[in-house]
């Protein structure tokens, strides 16, 4: 009897205009709750409501990495793109630097190890 299983996988996304397709597919790859702990764990949340919140700011970082030869309002455009008519803030690239600036590297740098899991153990010459 062939008999065959199958796999699904829930996962809580972001809602409004922070939703999956307008910050990109970043937030199904890195759900906001992981962001939201990175961001606790290195103490960079940011300290009163702005129009850049740290969260964001960490998807646009991520979202750098992804397309480093158009600066950051070149990002900024792509992640908000799918946003038509919803009211989204126009930073300028001065206020993007500053934003990232504002949340540094800590949280990237938290997400990468846990993203990447445990380190390996160098090997000793000689063994396998």
């Amino acid at each position: 009897m062939d008999t065959q299983s199958v796999i699904t996988r829930t996962s809580t996304v972001a809602g409004g205009r922070f939703a999956p397709g307008h910050l990109g597919e970043l937030t199904q790859l890195v759900p906001f709750e992981m962001v939201d702990e990175a961001l606790a764990q290195t103490r960079t949340v940011q300290q009163r409501v702005r129009d850049l919140p740290s969260r964001v700011v960490v998807y646009l970082l991520l979202a750098a990495c992804l397309f480093p030869e158009i600066g950051y309002s070149g990002v900024w455009r792509k992640l908000t793109a799918a946003l038509g008519g919803l009211p989204i803030v126009t930073p300028t690239p001065s206020g993007l630097s500053q934003a990232r600036r504002r949340v540094g590297t800590a949280p990237l740098r938290w997400l990468f190890d846990l993203l990447r899991g445990p380190a390996a153990t160098p090997r000793t010459p000689g063994t396998r």
